[in-house]
């Protein structure tokens, strides 16, 4: 692969990875500070909602996008194949490639992150037909 065609699978910049992260650590909050609101200002409880929804949406969107370009530049390269037949590598350094390749290929993350993604936009879905019709 050449240097032009790892451009494609770029590490964002550190805003994107940061901000990424602080939306997902905000929607994690927003959701445990629900029950709380509820007792002081129950009118913020919708908002706070869908605020973590959505939010959930747009980072576990993000998580899978992510996902499956590692699992796709491994198997496009062999990294596997080729860090296992390798022999400038010590044993043990393959070992370590080699499992850490094999996780992130086989590990079903990237699905988690797609339902997680569906039912956020099918939770407010529910929620915006239900608020109409009773």
């Amino acid at each position: 692969m050449t240097a032009a065609s790892y451009k494609q699978h770029r590490i964002g910049s550190n805003y994107k990875i940061y901000g990424y992260m602080a939306l997902g650590l905000a929607t994690a909050i927003a959701f445990r500070l629900l029950i709380i609101i509820d007792h002081i200002e129950p009118g913020w409880v919708r908002p706070v909602w869908y605020f973590g929804v959505l939010g959930n949406f747009v980072f576990f969107h993000y998580r899978f996008k992510i996902t499956r370009k590692r699992k796709q530049v491994i198997r496009d390269n062999r990294l596997i194949q080729k860090i296992e037949s390798c022999n400038e590598l010590t044993e043990k350094e393959r070992g370590a490639l080699t499992y850490l390749l094999s996780s992130i290929e086989r590990s079903p993350e990237s699905f988690n992150y797609l339902i997680i993604s569906i039912f956020s936009v099918l939770a407010i879905a529910i929620d915006i037909g239900m608020s109409h019709f009773y």
